[in-house]
């Protein structure tokens, strides 16, 4: 699988950038050239030493440290040009959220990083990419049979891209979390470290199975949790799993709605959740109701029909995240019957932050390309994940609110705590990236050795260090002026 990597410099035009003009058929990526696997590559060992041949011209050693070039581009610059179209009036909550942490920094800047990774070595071998891969966008969730998964659950920055793109960015990522809990800097290396061994082992695994065993292949959170080895953090996932599983519609309506002189409404609270005045009239509410029959037919037949018998209650705006603040976000509220609400999130997909960096062929829409890569990279997906292009043109893509969704507690890790997440997310990020990659390739690149887990923890490390540096770029450039921000803790 050969990627089609041409590195540009920071600020080059893209034709991907107008990914939403394309008009007509569905378009289907999975046949572009990018995912085609060579012909003549047809056994597993094959292709295990076709991965072993990429040592050459690409060594692991090679992806060890981070150096930023002489003519990196300001960060601050970067987040500033991301930060075109936003709604300018939500820019200071992004900002505060990113100023709290050098961790909370890196959860927004997936734009620098996307930057410094396109220089980076890579075997040319590519997947369909998180694009956005930290740890804290894995998590688990209830698959449509109702089993409760383990997998990465953001997907606004997918893209075909390097396979070693989303390993790093989730490896630093560990580094950069442990120094946040206080950890010495060997322990955040280890995690690092880990994150690339069980990767490494998961793809081994996956690369020996049939295609389908490992296309069915998913993992078990409870299973993940009977494997924790920290008795209180395992007694804590189950009361969490458990707290979760007794979510239903009924509590969530308390939660985010209330009656209104007769009328479900959601609860305005604001910053972070409130209504525009511009939603009650007849004009937004007609195409409210055009964007949500463009959605749905986005969605396959069946789950038209499943969609149809809710009807549209309210809608309303949700400040979420850290790196989508700023863009257009909504909850919708629906009911099918008395007591059986459906809350449906509705967000803005603008282009990925790698798209400059990866020559493939665009996608209809950026709402699409989110739907397809998740589709494509977990396990199983939301039954109301669909996309649109909105009557302004805005595209968006829709799925549930939550369902049955439990977050890490990154916060409180420990050391060991940290590996064993570690283990979790590199066999989640394997899982992932084998249902586009080539994991015998791969597999074949990586060896058995510790190599390339040594070299990716350096930079690691190397890289939570430019983090720190380009957060404190931040501040300054918020105690100069160049940007406003609001700590919500005021």
């Amino acid at each position: 699988m050969t990627a089609h990597h041409k590195p540009r410099q920071q600020g080059q035009s893209s034709r991907h950038d107008t990914a939403g003009s394309h008009h007509g058929p569905y378009r289907t990526p999975i046949d572009a050239a990018y995912l085609r696997k060579p012909a003549h590559l047809r056994t597993r060992e094959e292709r295990y030493e076709a991965g072993r041949a990429l040592r050459v011209s690409c060594p692991r050693e090679s992806h060890a440290g981070f150096t930023p070039s002489a003519d990196r581009p300001d960060s601050v610059d970067i987040l500033i040009a991301s930060s075109e179209g936003r709604d300018p009036t939500l820019l200071p909550i992004r900002y505060g959220r990113m100023l709290a942490s050098p961790f909370a920094f890196y959860r927004g800047a997936a734009s620098i990083m996307a930057s410094d990774l396109s220089l980076t070595p890579a075997t040319g071998l590519a997947v369909q990419a998180c694009g956005d891969c930290h740890l804290m966008n894995f998590g688990a969730f209830a698959t449509p049979e109702r089993r409760i998964v383990f997998d990465i659950n953001d997907f606004d920055e997918t893209y075909p891209a390097p396979w070693e793109w989303d390993l790093k960015r989730l490896a630093a990522s560990f580094a950069i979390a442990s120094h946040h809990n206080g950890h010495k800097s060997s322990d955040g290396r280890a995690a690092a470290a880990h994150v690339v061994d069980c990767y490494r082992d998961k793809l081994r695994e996956l690369a020996q199975m049939s295609t389908l065993n490992a296309w069915y292949a998913y993992l078990d959170y409870e299973e993940l949790i009977a494997q924790t080895e920290d008795a209180a953090l395992r007694r804590r996932r189950k009361k969490l799993l458990e707290k979760a599983l007794a979510r239903d519609s009924a509590t969530e309506f308390v939660k985010l709605a209330h009656m209104d002189k007769g009328q479900p409404r959601i609860k305005d609270m604001p910053p972070l959740i409130y209504h525009l005045d511009t939603m009650r009239e007849a004009a937004m509410d007609e195409a409210v109701r055009e964007n949500l029959r463009r959605y749905r037919e986005s969605l396959p037949p069946e789950r038209r029909m499943l969609f149809d018998r809710y009807e549209l209650a309210d809608i309303a705006i949700k400040v979420v995240g850290v790196g989508s603040v700023g863009t257009l976000c909504a909850i919708a509220l629906f009911f099918a019957a008395e007591e059986d609400a459906l809350f449906l999130q509705v967000k803005e997909a603008r282009s990925s932050v790698l798209a400059p960096y990866v020559d493939v062929e665009p996608f209809a829409s950026n709402g699409e390309r989110v739907v397809f890569g998740q589709r494509l990279m977990q396990a199983a997906s939301d039954v109301f994940l669909g996309h649109l292009v909105g009557v302004q043109g805005r595209q968006m893509y829709i799925r549930q609110l939550r369902d049955v969704k439990v977050k890490p507690m990154v916060e409180i890790f420990s050391p060991g705590n940290m590996l064993g997440f570690a283990r979790n997310t590199g066999w989640a990020l394997a899982r992932a990236h084998a249902r586009s990659g080539d994991a015998a390739v791969i597999a074949g690149y990586i060896g058995k050795s510790a190599v390339l887990a040594d070299a990716i923890a350096e930079f690691a490390l190397d890289y939570a260090a430019q983090n720190e540096r380009d957060f404190a770029a931040l501040r300054e450039a918020a105690r100069l002026g160049r940007v406003d921000f609001m700590s919500e803790d005021i």
